[in-house]
């Protein structure tokens, strides 16, 4: 609910509107430089802004599917080679498999290329010096070449290059239970990359997880062909710079 305000205010605000001075509430203003919707008071004053644009799903799936197709049929040979590579660095096999939460709160496999060794314990996030990983596997996650195979995720419909990171399961049901509107993030398809992904990264505990969300709500309230074009360039342009200087 917006605060009301005394009429001397309001007259406040007029004026400045007639000279041409814009005026924002603090929490907006806070809003925009972050680019986080702020939930730790009152969340569900925020919820009924983040319904993401139908008509925009519609044309997103479109998209999606247009540049999924060629860019899978571009990288397949990328992929054999990196396949062949994985399976000669550690035993086992060159495509990770995982269940994950997806669009609606539906359940899908993800596909990835394993960067990981198989048959160790460990926690169910992974943290950047984990040391399950592979000499390959941080390679390939430097550059995020482990996501190729989600292109064939985004050609079934079960996600999208831009949007909220798909969680496994079992962190997924876990961040449910004890954040209450955790659930919204299911509003749109999950993203190879997405606005949390590239502010943040990976983030397994709950008070970052929190701070995840809010990037996913901004994310959502905001959601439109602008707001992917900006986070597709801010995806890539570490790539493609970091590439041009080796």
């Amino acid at each position: 609910k917006s605060r009301e305000y005394s009429p001397e205010w309001e007259r406040l605000f007029s004026r400045a509107v007639l000279r041409n001075i814009p005026v924002s509430e603090i929490g907006h203003l806070r809003e925009m430089i972050g680019g986080r919707v702020q939930l730790r008071s009152q969340p569900q004053g925020v919820f009924g802004d983040l319904l993401p644009s139908q008509p925009y799903l519609r044309v997103k799936r479109i998209i999606d599917t247009l540049v999924a197709v060629p860019a899978l049929l571009a990288a397949m040979p990328l992929l054999a080679v990196l396949c062949v590579m994985i399976r000669t660095d550690s035993p086992g096999p060159a495509i990770f498999r995982q269940e994950r939460i997806g669009y609606q709160g539906r359940k899908f496999t993800c596909y990835k290329l394993r960067t990981m060794r198989i048959g160790i314990d460990g926690p169910a996030f992974t943290t950047e010096t984990d040391p399950r990983i592979t000499r390959l596997g941080r390679f390939l996650r430097k550059w995020r070449l482990d996501e190729l195979p989600q292109i064939v995720n985004i050609i079934k419909g079960e996600m999208s290059w831009i949007g909220p990171r798909p969680e496994a399961v079992s962190l997924a049901r876990a961040y449910e239970r004890t954040i209450p509107f955790f659930n919204y993030r299911y509003a749109v398809r999950p993203g190879v990359s997405g606005w949390a992904a590239v502010h943040q990264g990976n983030v397994a505990l709950e008070e970052a997880v929190i701070v995840k969300l809010e990037y996913d709500f901004y994310y959502l309230k905001y959601f439109s062909i602008w707001m992917d074009f900006l986070i597709t360039l801010i995806t890539v342009k570490p790539i493609i710079t970091g590439f041009g200087h080796r």
